[in-house]
């Protein structure tokens, strides 16, 4: 089962494991991190699930589609590592991956 390291917009980390065929979103919310609304329930229509993905990992996400970049355009916190949680699936070659929760906009 992969692992996945998140820290939270305090700085705090905490490894979880990451069930393979649902999002990273969905591990994220189910393990009890608040501060990441998900508010569409993962529907890729409210980027409320923004998170910064660790440099190393992201080419071995799926590319971002135009909805999910129109989305993350309207974050005055985006950068290049950014991602909607919720359309990164889990699999085992992001075993690893750190995550920082995106600072609420």
């Amino acid at each position: 089962m992969p692992k996945l390291t998140i820290v939270t917009r305090e700085g705090e980390e905490r490894e979880i494991a990451a069930e393979e065929g649902r999002s990273v979103m969905e591990v994220i919310r189910d393990a009890g991190f608040d501060e990441l609304l998900a508010l569409c329930g993962g529907c890729c229509s409210c980027a409320t699930c923004h998170v910064m993905v660790a440099p190393e990992f992201a080419d071995r996400l799926p590319p971002i589609s135009e909805d999910e970049n129109d989305l993350l355009d309207s974050s005055e916190h985006r950068t290049e590592l950014s991602r909607l949680s919720c359309q990164l699936p889990v699999t085992e070659s992001i075993d690893g991956l750190r995550i920082t929760i995106a600072p609420e906009d």
